[in-house]
């Protein structure tokens, strides 16, 4: 059976209940998570990359099979660096589900064998 990796991304700024209960969904689902926090130096956030870091990785540190990293550029590329074939994505409401949609478009378009997992928060 094949070994298979899911790619959690965003700003995680900073990381709430909502992430967490996808995260740990994630978990049963996957052999492999990676939360993938986004590193935009055109945005100022609340706090810098390092504290997200450290904020997600002591809130998953119970997870064995979560891993956390930051990164730059497109997700896919990303995807493609770890052999990941799905992106996990929260939905709370039906506007997130169109602009989803449009990021999910794209993605297929650089890359039509990463699948994108729509979970309700």
């Amino acid at each position: 059976m094949e070994h298979t990796i899911a790619v959690i991304p965003g700003s995680f700024d900073p990381i709430t209940y909502g992430h967490l209960d996808i995260i740990e969904r994630s978990t049963d689902r996957f052999d492999e998570i990676h939360v993938c926090v986004l590193k935009n130096s055109k945005k100022e956030g609340t706090f810098s990359l390092e504290e997200r870091m450290d904020l997600i990785e002591q809130s998953v540190k119970h997870l064995p099979n979560v891993k956390v990293h930051q990164f730059s550029g497109l997700l896919v590329d990303y995807c493609e660096q770890v052999g990941a074939k799905t992106i996990i994505r929260g939905l709370r409401a039906v506007s997130d589900f169109e602009y989803e949609l449009r990021l999910t478009s794209m993605n297929k378009k650089l890359n039509n064998e990463i699948e994108t997992l729509y979970m309700n928060v």
